[in-house]
């Protein structure tokens, strides 16, 4: 069988056959991390294929680049002292879990601060582009998406500081870059504004994805993954609307989630096939079923203390938050990815976090009786177009912050 054959098989699989599945309330995210496990069974090493590899690159990346642009810091300020709250709290326990990783795993600190991210952190973009579908209050989605949007800044500063603490002069050299990625990212785009797309209309969705593609293969040489740049690079985007409309247009904002929706099966089939044969034990699912019974319940029991506490909400609708939080696929696929490659974590503990993240995808598609979906092009609220507000957090209308 030729290998065009064979590509154009793949690519028929991982769009259409995972579609059919949500039906049965199965993400389509986790039938495309099962096909890359069942071809890694079946074909070993062979199942690695540079092809895969690179789509897989550039779904990962555009979809943190289009996680980026859906920031909108007006909204985050409106929310500002309950989010600085639910960091400090979102902070205690990445530390607490990463110290007793630490302390009873045996685990080096670094690869105990990733398990903590990687259990603990939030999949925004995931999160995110499911809101709609979820019957949640335009309140309850605007806490969604604040407290997914704030934990995600967390874990990625969380992420370059553990990643580069081991060697503090590398760290400071990859600190220093990665300001001047910050700082050269903006003159970038400006440029490419006033020199390029005057000349080439409608070029601003290339330009975007290039820059995000380039800025995301900076923080990679750098040693902190291709998702930290891409959402910088949709970040800076983002805070240039004023100045630069196009680039973060609703049409290059949907442009993008189309780009997206092609190229992010390709990234869980590409994890699937990374997965060892040996985290496919009893021992990894006993461990993975014991993390989910510690760690998910005590993560949707903090948030839900949260909003009791500090909005006197109803049981119900805290709970309704703190459940439609508990997705954490793509981080952590990223980071057991990192630990394994990195800090040569055991097989089981690695089959564990994927359970582990295969459960906590799977939760709020039961108890909502929706399919979460980490594909970007969902159902758009109602009257957006044209005048449309340019990324999702602005469809949530304004909520007044009540102490």
């Amino acid at each position: 069988m030729s290998h065009e054959l064979i590509y154009l098989l793949l690519i028929f699989a991982l769009l259409v056959i995972p579609r059919a599945l949500q039906r049965f309330s199965l993400p389509a995210p986790l039938t495309c991390l099962l096909f890359g496990i069942i071809a890694m069974l079946w074909l070993g090493e062979r199942s690695h294929d540079a092809v895969i590899g690179l789509l897989a690159t550039l779904g990962i990346s555009s979809l943190f680049l289009f996680a980026g642009l859906e920031v909108d810091l007006a909204a985050l300020r409106r929310g500002l002292w309950p989010l600085l709250a639910h960091l400090v709290i979102r902070s205690a326990t990445l530390f607490g879990v990463g110290w007793l990783a630490w302390r009873y795993a045996g685990l080096p600190w670094q690869a105990a601060g990733l398990l903590a991210l990687a259990l603990l952190t939030p999949s925004t973009g995931f999160i995110m582009d499911s809101l709609s579908r979820l019957g949640l209050s335009e309140d309850e989605r605007f806490w969604v998406t604040s407290k997914a949007i704030a934990g995600e800044l967390l874990a990625l500063a969380a992420l370059f500081v553990v990643l580069q603490a081991g060697d503090p002069w590398h760290m400071a050299m990859s600190s220093s870059a990665l300001l001047a990625m910050m700082v050269g990212l903006p003159l970038l785009f400006i440029a490419l504004g006033r020199w390029v797309a005057p000349h080439a209309p409608g070029s601003e969705f290339s330009l975007l994805v290039m820059v995000g593609m380039v800025a995301a293969y900076i923080t990679y040489v750098l040693g902190v993954y291709y998702l930290v740049g891409a959402f910088i690079a949709g970040l800076v985007a983002r805070l240039l609307h004023q100045r630069m409309p196009l680039l973060a247009s609703h049409e290059n904002l949907h442009a993008l989630r189309l780009f997206a929706s092609f190229f992010v099966p390709f990234y869980f089939f590409n994890a699937g096939t990374k997965v060892p044969s040996e985290a496919l034990s009893f021992e990894a699912l006993g461990l993975g079923v014991v993390i989910t019974m510690v760690v998910l319940p005590l993560r949707i029991a903090v948030v839900w203390l949260q909003r009791r506490v500090m909005f006197g909400e109803s049981f119900r609708s805290s709970l309704r938050v703190s459940l439609a939080l508990a997705p954490t696929l793509i981080f952590t696929l990223v980071l057991a990815a990192i630990m394994r490659e990195r800090f040569q974590i055991p097989a089981v503990l690695f089959g564990a976090l994927l359970l582990y993240a295969a459960l906590t995808t799977l939760l709020p598609s039961l108890v909502f009786r929706t399919p979460f979906d980490v594909d970007p092009v969902e159902q758009e609220p109602a009257g957006e177009g044209e005048g449309a507000p340019v990324a999702a957090t602005e469809v949530i209308a304004p909520v007044p912050v009540r102490d």
